[in-house]
């Protein structure tokens, strides 16, 4: 009897769609010029093959992936917190996870800005690179720390999910779980209307990531015909910096981190999070990625839900490891480039500015340039210096989203063993959680006929 072909999983499936989308967008670099015309003018035609597929075919598909993931975000995030919240056994224990949720992703980006600023003393990017005339930046302004504690609090709730304000989404769930803890029968019935709210979501989240592979090529083919290698190869030895102290800061530090902590294999933790880190790599966004990071935590990591919706929403809001591993090799950068002798008093002020900054301005557009700006004014370097290093900011801002999401399943997982909330059984199978992410449309198709009435 001959046996059916193996199907691709859907981490393979992902890997292909980034692979080709890469190669895509080269081939496409390599045949057209930027103003949609082939390099060796085979075609004339009134509308341009560029046109139909970059800015056409590839923006749709790769927008709608994006539109999709986010629009799972706020409910994903409020019904799975609430849920957690109302299911906690001891009210202490909410405390207990956020401040060992917060210390752990203070603490990682304070190390992962020292890191960056030590590496690029020794390596010196800047150097011999002439002082710009013509560079420019505006930069936005910040908000003020009474602000920022402020806007935690939302004034109105369904603002807030509608704007996507994930601090105050967190808090408006966090007290409406604990309300819910405290109504006694009534708070039960509408925790368990929230738990079956909360399986349908994650089962819509498994349904959206199936078209992941399609959304994945699309983004990064228009992503790589846009890119100017030319500034990279400018800027060559700020860029190949800032990659090696992020994935230094990946392996070697979180490694340490979780062995530590945990004594769990670091391994198992980078093979399983493969497939959301190439979520986050193509959207860019840590919140873009939080429904598949979220789904990783749970049913491959093994982290409970009651802690893993704290710790990863909270992680995609305020975690900023690869933005300050930016932060700090950008301001030795720029300080080099412009004939600046940064002081140990002006490197501490870089590391402390950044950590807090990491937080306070978690929820601002553009986060990354307005804490780096913040950082230069405050060690006294020119902010127009930002504009320097934009050029390459898109690709490096991919790879640290990587980071980011991964540091957020790693303090998940240190989190959940401390609170004997990690099942061992599963973050060890290699093969938790891959059944469940293939949607089966025959399935759903006998289950529609099921329910038919005759």
């Amino acid at each position: 009897m001959q046996q059916s072909p193996k199907k691709l999983g859907l981490t393979t499936k992902i890997f292909i769609g980034m692979i080709a989308g890469i190669l895509t967008g080269v081939l496409l670099k390599w045949l057209f010029d930027n103003s949609g015309d082939l390099s060796f003018s085979v075609f004339e035609s009134s509308v341009s093959p560029y046109t139909v597929l970059v800015d056409g075919i590839f923006h749709v598909v790769g927008q709608i992936f994006i539109n999709s993931l986010k629009m799972l975000i706020v409910p994903l995030v409020f019904v799975s917190l609430v849920c957690g919240v109302a299911n906690l056994s001891e009210p202490s224990k909410l405390g207990r996870l956020g401040g060992k949720s917060i210390i752990l992703y203070i603490g990682t980006t304070a190390l992962a800005i020292t890191v960056a600023i030590i590496a690029a003393l020794i390596v010196q990017p800047g150097a011999g690179i002439p002082i710009p005339t013509d560079a420019a930046f505006a930069a936005k302004q910040a908000p003020s720390l009474a602000q920022v504690i402020i806007d935690i609090f939302p004034s109105n709730p369904f603002q807030a999910f509608t704007e996507a304000k994930m601090l105050q989404v967190i808090t408006f769930a966090v007290l409406f779980g604990i309300a819910m803890a405290m109504c006694g029968e009534p708070g039960k019935r509408v925790a368990a209307f929230f738990d079956d709210l909360n399986t349908v979501i994650l089962k819509l989240v498994t349904i959206l990531m199936n078209i992941a592979p399609y959304g994945v090529f699309a983004l990064l083919a228009k992503l790589f015909f846009y890119i100017d290698s030319g500034r990279i190869a400018s800027l060559a030895w700020y860029f190949f910096l800032v990659l090696a102290v992020l994935f230094f800061h990946l392996l070697v530090n979180y490694s340490i981190i979780l062995k530590v902590t945990t004594g769990l294999n670091p391994k198992v933790l980078f093979l399983k999070m493969r497939e959301a880190a190439v979520f986050a790599f193509s959207t860019s966004s840590s919140s873009a990625t939080l429904p598949v990071t979220m789904e990783t935590a749970i049913k491959k990591l093994g982290v409970s839900k009651s802690v893993a919706s704290f710790t990863v929403p909270l992680g995609s809001t305020i975690n900023m490891d690869g933005t300050a591993i930016m932060q700090g090799v950008a301001t030795v950068f720029i300080a080099q480039v412009y004939g600046f002798d940064l002081s140990t008093g002006d490197l501490l002020t870089v590391v402390l500015t950044a950590t807090l900054a990491s937080v306070g301005t978690a929820g601002v557009p553009g986060v990354g340039t307005l804490m780096l700006s913040m950082v230069l004014v405050q060690v006294g370097l020119p902010v127009e210096g930002i504009a320097l290093i934009l050029g390459v900011d898109r690709l490096l801002d991919m790879t640290r989203t990587a980071v980011n999401i991964t540091g957020d399943c790693m303090v998940a997982c240190v989190v959940g063993k401390s609170e004997n909330e990690l099942d061992e059984a599963v973050y060890n199978d290699m093969q938790a959680g891959e059944a469940e992410e293939e949607f089966d449309a025959d399935d759903f198709e006998s289950t529609s006929i099921h329910h038919k009435k005759p």
